[in-house]
């Protein structure tokens, strides 16, 4: 059961594959979901690259907002990097999913190598996209955090901390789609969820709501923050 109260989804895309074209389309149809809603005056639109940049550049345009990166980067499985077992955020904030770590029996020199490689990846990230800009304040303000799908939602948790952290005055969270389980675990921790695409399968890959997925190259999230500066929301 979805607590409905804090979540909103779109319910004829409940369960199914394929829902959008792209990361752009999604963006556009989460836009028309959001514009919507009462929104306090320009919200700060937080998108995590970066799969979260091409549907929250259509949020911000849609919103007339401003977007500003949320970088985070999860902490890998050593055997695994495509597993995490926690996650670092901009702001130097790391969170690990300890009972994980112990399942997998990762010593503690493992942990903090796959740490600090989580840190340096940041720092790195954040130099590229915010070319030393100053990213919009966020203090007293609604935060809308903006990603291409949910899958487990430990990454989109920490972002939720991270902005917290920052005295974001509320939180909603605005993704494509998502699995029941990470959209229900989320909404415990944001003030709202929006989610068009709620799946309940067991299995869940975020890349099956969208009929062209590809993981986007440094180089495409740059172009796409450049039309976002043209626009004046970056």
């Amino acid at each position: 059961m979805l607590d409905s109260g804090r979540i909103i989804e779109e319910r004829s895309m409940r369960d199914r594959l394929s829902v959008f074209e792209d990361r752009t389309d999604a963006g556009r149809r989460l836009a028309a979901t959001l514009s919507q809603l009462e929104m306090a005056a320009e919200p700060v639109i937080c998108a995590i690259p970066a799969g979260g940049i091409p549907p929250g550049l259509e949020v911000a345009r849609a919103l007339k907002a401003p977007l500003r990166m949320a970088v985070v980067r999860k902490v890998q499985v050593p055997w695994n990097p495509e597993a995490g077992f926690g996650a670092v955020t901009w702001n130097g904030r790391v969170f690990l999913n300890h009972p994980l770590m112990n399942a997998l029996s990762l010593s503690e020199t493992e942990v903090n190598a796959a740490v600090a490689k989580a840190k340096k990846n940041v720092k790195e990230r954040v130099a590229k996209f915010a070319g030393g800009r100053e990213e919009p304040g966020i203090e007293n303000r609604m935060v809308v955090l903006i990603d291409d799908g949910l899958a487990t939602g430990y990454t989109m948790l920490a972002a939720i901390e991270a902005v917290q952290a920052e005295s974001a005055r509320e939180v909603i969270v605005a993704v494509p789609t998502g699995s029941l389980h990470a959209v229900n675990f989320i909404a415990r921790k944001a003030d709202l969820v929006v989610c068009l695409n709620v799946r309940t399968s067991p299995t869940f890959a975020v890349a099956q709501a969208y009929e062209h997925w590809h993981d986007l190259t440094d180089q495409e999230v740059q172009e796409l923050l450049i039309q976002a500066r043209d626009m004046g929301l970056f």
